[in-house]
């Protein structure tokens, strides 16, 4: 039986087709990673109480936040991985693909040490409600006992991602989710577990994609075959990949410190806003993952056709990933905000929290394109291996506005609405896309304008 081809050539030929073939895989495989949140929130909101799904949904923001610093590593191995590929060095591939594994693990060993440990602080300081707390804290400590396994897995597929592959990260999160599914329903409607149920239905479900993921590296060819015996931190690597990889971490972190900022604005406004803001962000979220496929697509197409000296597609790549991404954004978000009824009341059929996720939708969903066009410049400049110019963009940008008008307009009277709450959104994106494009242009003018001839290492 022929082995089946998960690579995929970068450096040559038309780059939509190749495009395509990485990014759709990609874009189903964040897909189902959010259906494990989105199963979490839909099971509890039909099988159990209505603080049980605030206190699901209300976490989202402050996982994000924790998490995001350490899931910026994966981009610093995306880049290195597909750089060197790129470049034929097979010794740094197999360097970035062992000190990757071993880093994950010790960042999701820090990351469930302060999950656990600080939950209650960490959600009294989001100004969680007291009756959402208790089950907010208990959810939040089992999800993140899961995180080393998610570390695990969204490093390993991003090596993977680097040589053209997101077809077998699709296969194992397709696995896992159907299991992650499966546990919810046993665990919340059999087991009458409630947000302990969702949580560790997660968590084992985390577990299997991480564990498959390490099988698929341990039989993998070549450079990008993993051995454990040579799990090992090389310096060198390591110093690389927090240049790339914390910038974006840090950015991730950025913009979940400011949706935290809105998320407890919107506690203020009390449980029934609280559970339509957490259904609408979970339907917003397959819209994002989808332009957002586009923009890692931009960023290991850039760091390979860099790796290899053909500086010449470097715009060609930003232009057709920006064109999928808005294309992605326009149609999905508008088909997500006219079903916006309909999809929300599959987490919550209330007509009240229906009308209050409608309003985050209508401002969120409609204008989303502009957030598919930031990221994939963002892919871009990163792809390039500037890595700290973006964070800082988006530190003034998206960020500090939203901070800005959350301690400003949005405490005067006539503005301490949800709408001009949410209205924060689009703006800072619009804003952000705009000065991450003149960004861009400057960079891309420092790098040569013809390929130049890589020199591959035997």
């Amino acid at each position: 039986m022929a082995k089946i081809r998960t690579d995929i050539d970068m450096t040559s030929g038309a780059i939509l087709p190749k495009l395509l073939k990485l990014s759709l895989p990609l874009m189903l495989s964040s897909v189902l990673q959010l259906l494990f949140n989105a199963a979490d929130i839909i099971v509890v909101g039909n099988c159990a109480s209505d603080v049980s799904l605030a206190a699901v949904g209300s976490t989202s923001s402050l996982v994000n936040l924790m998490t995001n610093l350490f899931l910026g590593l994966s981009t610093g191995a995306n880049v290195l991985t597909s750089h060197y590929l790129g470049a034929g060095d097979n010794e740094r591939v197999s360097k970035t693909v062992h000190t990757s594994v071993l880093l994950s693990v010790i960042s999701g060993l820090m990351l469930t040490f302060v999950g656990c440990v600080f939950a209650d602080d960490l959600l009294a300081l989001m100004q969680t409600p007291s009756n959402v707390l208790e089950l907010s804290a208990l959810y939040l400590r089992i999800y993140f006992a899961g995180m080393v396994a998610m570390l695990v897995y969204n490093l390993g597929s991003s090596i993977l991602r680097a040589k053209g592959d997101t077809k077998r990260p699709l296969m194992y999160l397709t696995l896992a989710g159907v299991i992650n599914v499966g546990l919810n329903l046993l665990f919340v409607i059999v087991f009458r577990m409630d947000v302990a149920g969702v949580a560790l239905a997660t968590v084992i479900s985390q577990c299997l994609s991480a564990f498959l993921i390490i099988r698929c590296l341990m039989k993998e060819e070549g450079a990008l075959k993993l051995k454990l015996r040579k799990l090992r931190l090389d310096g060198s690597t390591v110093a690389k990949m927090m240049k790339i990889g914390i910038p974006a971490g840090f950015q991730g972190v950025l913009f979940s410190l400011s949706n935290v900022v809105i998320q407890s604005s919107v506690n203020g406004f009390g449980d029934i806003v609280m559970a339509g803001s957490a259904a609408a962000a979970s339907i917003e979220g397959f819209v994002w993952v989808s332009m957002n496929a586009f923009s890692q697509g931009a960023l290991t197409f850039v760091s390979t056709n860099i790796g290899a000296g053909k500086y010449s597609r470097v715009n060609r790549i930003a232009f057709v990933t920006c064109a999928c991404a808005a294309v992605a954004g326009v149609v999905l978000g508008n088909l997500a905000f006219l079903c916006g009824r309909f999809l929300l009341g599959i987490y919550d059929p209330r007509p009240e929290v229906i009308d209050a996720g409608m309003i985050r939708m209508s401002l969120v969903c409609t204008m989303y394109f502009t957030c598919g066009l930031m990221d994939c410049i963002v892919g871009s400049i990163r792809g390039m291996e500037y890595a700290v110019t973006p964070t800082v963009v988006s530190l003034l940008g998206a960020c500090g506005l939203r901070i800005l008008w959350i301690f400003t307009g949005f405490r005067l009277e006539e503005f301490h609405t949800v709408f001009w709450l949410f209205m924060s959104y689009p703006v800072s994106w619009t804003v952000t896309f705009l000065a991450h494009l003149v960004c861009y242009i400057f960079m891309r003018r420092r790098l040569p304008s013809k390929d130049i001839v890589i020199e591959t290492a035997e």
